[in-house]
């Protein structure tokens, strides 16, 4: 895939390693220090698995850490639980040995209203990150700004409590606008300390690379949601983890040695086949891509 930063990205890119570094653990991941031997979890986006989580959460929860998913990442629906709810899913997490390092939120959790409430499940779930999922659509480079000022603003409030904020990328963030990639000034206008979440499958729609965002991103990368892709109606996202273009040992690579991923998502948006047969079908090509790289 054609590399498309240019000398300014790789400026940029060297100029943000110091505070990069800053980060918990970055440094050694950055200058490959036992890189390879760190052990990177891999969880599923319950996404995935919607219908039955909508249906039978805890018996859904339980299929899928059967298969040896190690953690899992709840979305919006999550809102409507009580705290008690929240803590339950949490003791069965527990239970089954794995974690909720994140959840997926709309663009109204962000919100002053509704952030405390966000704040107070994601706690109790164990969560270390509050991403959102996504934002409305947006027509100028400026509103991309204000949309950075709210992540910082969540940031700066969520922190204390020892939670942090993310961003989730679709394809509209890696499609120019103004001249210029939204996310590229999503990137500029957060601090450090806002996560950058890889969708690796709508980023290659969108004909970016997702190695060369990674290099360019050092430290920000915390966690990547690993979708496939394949173009052609009768492929796109319903391609299986491998089946589409994605070059996921180059991705691999670049992600455990200077991205900073700290955990791995597959993400499946429907398939030929059942919900739990796609998941766990991912996950065994998951875990031997990963093994090859």
């Amino acid at each position: 895939m054609k590399n498309e930063y240019s000398r300014r990205d790789f400026l940029g890119f060297t100029a943000s390693v110091p505070a990069a570094m800053a980060l918990g653990g970055f440094a050694e991941r950055f200058f490959g220090a036992g890189a390879a031997a760190e052990k990177i979890p891999v969880g599923l986006e319950l996404y995935s698995v919607r219908d039955g989580l909508k249906q039978a959460p805890a018996a859904t929860v339980r299929a899928v850490a059967k298969m040896g998913y190690e953690c899992v990442e709840f979305y919006a629906p999550y809102f409507d639980w009580s705290e008690s709810q929240a803590k339950d899913m949490c003791k069965l997490l527990d239970d089954l040995g794995i974690k909720c390092y994140s959840t997926h939120n709309s663009a109204a959790y962000f919100e002053s209203a509704k952030l405390p409430r966000a704040r107070d499940l994601n706690l109790a779930l164990g969560s270390k990150y509050m991403v959102m999922a996504s934002s409305e659509e947006k027509t100028t480079l400026e509103q991309w700004k204000k949309l950075g000022d709210t992540l910082n603003t969540a940031a700066d409030s969520l922190e204390p409590s020892g939670l942090r904020v993310g961003y989730h990328n679709h394809a509209a963030e890696f499609t120019p606008l103004e001249g210029r990639r939204p996310l590229e000034v999503l990137a500029e206008a957060t601090k450090p300390s806002v996560m950058l979440q890889l969708d690796v499958g709508t980023c290659v729609a969108a004909g970016a690379d997702p190695v060369a965002w990674i290099r360019t991103h050092p430290g920000r990368i915390r966690s990547i949601h690993g979708k496939d892709w394949g173009p052609g109606a009768d492929q796109g996202y319903r391609v299986l983890f491998g089946e589409g273009v994605v070059d996921w040992k180059a991705v691999f690579t670049a992600a455990e040695h200077g991205g900073g991923v700290e955990y791995y998502l597959v993400e499946q948006e429907g398939s030929r086949f059942p919900e739990l047969d796609t998941a766990e079908k991912c996950l065994v090509a998951f875990r031997a891509s990963h093994a090859a790289a």
